[in-house]
């Protein structure tokens, strides 16, 4: 009997996974809970240009607006990181799910909607084939196969109002431990007219939607913001840390995406990490099937490309969660004083921290 691959959870890591399965000459069958994919839409759709180029998917029909870079504010201390190119692009995650959705198709995954898998169900799929779990950070998957837990995770809550932002191509961040410890406030234009105004708050920590609350009543988005009512607004719980392992083995699992927690702990980003642990978790399938070579090779060849990167951004962000305002008004005021926000904007990558560091000797050794 032939391998059944089922993949559970058709956010955009699961889609990935199916498209590239489809590409590899396998089919696939993608299951997901919901009757209408993409929605409701509560992560945010900034993601970078190279990292966007990596994952081989057709984005150019979701891009809303373009970035520049950031404003990263606190204790009174600004620090500009703004390029003459374009870093990021906003997209419209229910447009980038459905372009997901018809690559996949069109490389042959079969999508049932509709369907929340249950654990009988979970077994016979995994006794007649393998299985991979993208049905995000609260992942029956994981928890049915006995995955280690996600230790540290993030709330947010983000609106939507219809106003320009001050600069069309510049996202601004807000840090403040007292007020978004684990994470921060942000402002960011996702198109001409409608601005995005969020907060993300270490769970335990703090309660999301009374810091949103607050960040709105203060000045700076007052100002903005005035008494428009929200056109969209919700909460969202993102993973801040990896699961202590991604693959079962002898069950023939894998995670992938926020089920296996590939999200930047600095910014709670996961489109890049979990769409690359897509691609070579279906990579890895294909060669099992192929030639019997271990599931696992996933797994080190996951930590092998990105470990560095995730460990580097878990360390920025106990690092910045560490200082108060006035502190990181410090910090801030250093890293201009170095210089840090002209190389930042010359040669930072939101996604890549061990590049930035790569460039940095690389451009100190050159002179």
């Amino acid at each position: 009997m032939r391998d059944l691959i089922s993949v559970i959870g058709a956010g955009t890591s699961g889609l990935i996974a199916a498209r590239r399965l489809g590409e590899l000459g396998l089919e696939s069958t993608v299951y997901d809970q919901k009757s209408v994919l993409g929605l409701p839409v509560r992560a945010s759709g900034i993601l970078s240009i190279t990292g966007l180029e990596g994952l081989g998917m057709d984005y150019s029909g979701c891009v809303t607006n373009t970035l520049y870079g950031a404003n990263i504010h606190s204790g009174g201390k600004t620090l500009r990181v703004v390029s003459n190119e374009p870093m990021a692009s906003v997209l419209d995650r229910k447009k980038l799910n459905d372009s997901c959705y018809d690559q996949a198709v069109r490389a042959g995954a079969k999508l049932l909607t509709g369907r929340r898998i249950t654990g009988a169900e979970l077994e016979s799929l995994s006794v007649r084939g393998i299985v991979i779990g993208a049905d995000g950070a609260a992942s029956s998957v994981a928890s049915h196969f006995g995955f280690g837990e996600i230790r540290k995770f993030a709330l947010t809550y983000k609106a939507e109002f219809e106003i320009e932002a001050p600069e069309s191509g510049v996202v601004d961040l807000f840090f403040d431990r007292n007020e978004y410890r684990g994470l921060f406030a942000w402002t960011c234009p996702n198109q001409s007219d409608i601005l995005e105004v969020g907060v993300g708050v270490l769970s335990g920590f703090g309660n999301a939607k009374a810091a949103f609350d607050n960040f709105v009543k203060s000045k700076v988005i007052s100002e903005l913001v005035g008494n428009r009512k929200p056109v969209t607004e919700g909460a969202s719980i993102i993973p801040l840390s990896m699961r202590r392992n991604i693959v079962n083995e002898s069950r023939r699992v894998v995670l992938v995406g926020d089920a296996a927690g590939q999200v930047k702990p600095t910014t709670g980003g996961g489109i890049i990490f979990g769409g690359n642990g897509a691609l070579i978790a279906a990579g890895a399938v294909a060669r099992h099937l192929a030639n019997g070579s271990p599931l696992s090779n996933y797994e080190t060849e996951f930590r092998r490309r990105y470990g560095l990167d995730l460990k580097l951004h878990s360390l920025i962000n106990g690092l910045y969660s560490s200082f108060g305002p006035s502190g990181m008004g410090n910090v801030i005021s250093a890293l201009n004083v170095f210089g840090i926000d002209r190389f930042l904007s010359d040669y930072g990558d939101m996604d890549r921290p061990s590049l930035i560091l790569k460039r940095f000797f690389l451009r100190g050794l050159a002179r």
